[in-house]
């Protein structure tokens, strides 16, 4: 087991417009589960190739275990990884995919079988170790990319969308059982997703890029209550934060026809007229007519049994901007319905204007 550190790690790709990864300072710790997530392109799959030796790093370090490894090639820093496409061997069983690694290393063969059988009753893969990859299902296939990577008994584990290729209800049952073994095994784990879902209930930490910048790092519950921006903001979180571009009022912010009350030292921070009010759907209160607030023309309304999510259209600025209401599942509105919404007391995120977007602190 070891720490990982990316200090200051930067990577140029020849002929790129920007840098894939600009200087990501990071510290993951021993045993500890970190997820990187983004959007396409943010650099999040490249800073995981830096880590495995498979893109050079153009500046900066890349340290596993306090050792620089910014040089050395990927069989030379302990590392297993599990990728999207499985990369199974076809006329290999699935035993013997899983102790390759083990075999072309020279281990003796009554140790690959004794670790390979140890890994197999870890992942539910004893009654399949004589079959082929092909007699496998999808989840079944990951299991055996898992069970490859466990046998090896690696410093860390890194893992690019290794789930990406299954079915919605295989994904979510996958990646319990993903984040069930790595707590038990306790072995530090650097895991690439673009599924933020995915990433919230998965991973210890959750490290955010956008346009190869770390816009965020902490746990799911920080960085759901505390975006340190507009863009992590809209980025966490399902369905996303409803974000306003609001005018600044004498006492607070002006949301449809009520002033929302902020401290003036909390405005003063934006240094403009106008500032990006962000409230989660779950924060929004469906208010009785004649009460201040904002009107919401329903669009559709998505019923998930015990919520429901209406989704609408409130003017605003002389366009109609989208928005997003969680209300109670058993008495949904319909479409074509007009609700009022107001923001609850203590539940909202304000943004700077500014292209950064920065959180104005309370």
């Amino acid at each position: 087991m070891a720490t990982v550190t990316y200090d200051r790690a930067t990577c140029a790709y020849p002929g790129a417009e920007r840098l894939a990864v600009d200087a990501l300072e990071l510290e993951v710790a021993d045993g500890e589960f970190l997820v990187l997530v983004g959007p396409s392109g943010c650099g999040k799959s490249t800073s995981l190739r830096m880590l495995a030796g498979l893109e050079d790093v153009s500046d900066g370090r890349v340290l596993i275990g306090g050792r620089d490894v910014t040089d050395l090639a990927p069989k030379d820093r302990d590392i297993a990884m599990v990728f999207q496409n499985y990369a199974l061997y076809p006329h290999m069983t699935v035993g013997e995919n899983m102790g390759f690694a083990l075999k072309i290393a020279g281990v003796a063969k009554p140790e690959i079988a004794t670790r390979v059988r140890e890994a197999a009753k870890v992942l539910d893969l004893e009654p399949y170790l004589d079959r082929k990859p092909k007699a496998l299902s999808g989840g079944q296939r990951q299991r055996v990319a898992m069970g490859r990577a466990i046998v090896r008994s690696p410093q860390v584990f890194l893992m690019d969308e290794p789930l990406s290729n299954l079915d919605a209800k295989l994904r979510v049952q996958t990646r319990t059982q993903i984040a069930s073994l790595q707590r038990r095994l306790a072995v530090t784990t650097v895991y690439v997703t673009h599924d933020q879902v995915e990433a919230m209930t998965m991973g210890d930490r959750v490290a955010v890029l956008k346009d190869g910048h770390l816009m965020q790092v902490g746990s799911p519950r920080e960085l759901y209550d505390r975006p340190a921006n507009a863009f992590v903001a809209g980025f966490i979180g399902s369905p996303a934060m409803n974000l306003f571009t609001l005018p600044v009022a004498d006492g607070g912010v002006r949301f449809g026809d009520t002033v929302v009350p902020v401290e003036r030292t909390v405005l003063g921070q934006a240094q403009a007229t106008e500032v990006v009010l962000g409230v989660r759907p779950e924060d929004l209160a469906v208010v009785d007519a004649g009460t201040p607030g904002l009107e919401v023309v329903v669009d559709v309304v998505e019923e998930l049994g015990a919520d429901a999510y209406v989704y609408g259209r409130t003017p605003q600025g002389g366009e109609d901007r989208l928005v997003t209401v969680r209300v109670d599942g058993r008495r949904p509105p319909r479409g074509g319905d007009t609700l009022r919404v107001a923001p609850q007391t203590g539940r909202l995120h304000l943004f700077s204007t500014a292209e950064d977007g920065h959180r104005l602190a309370a």
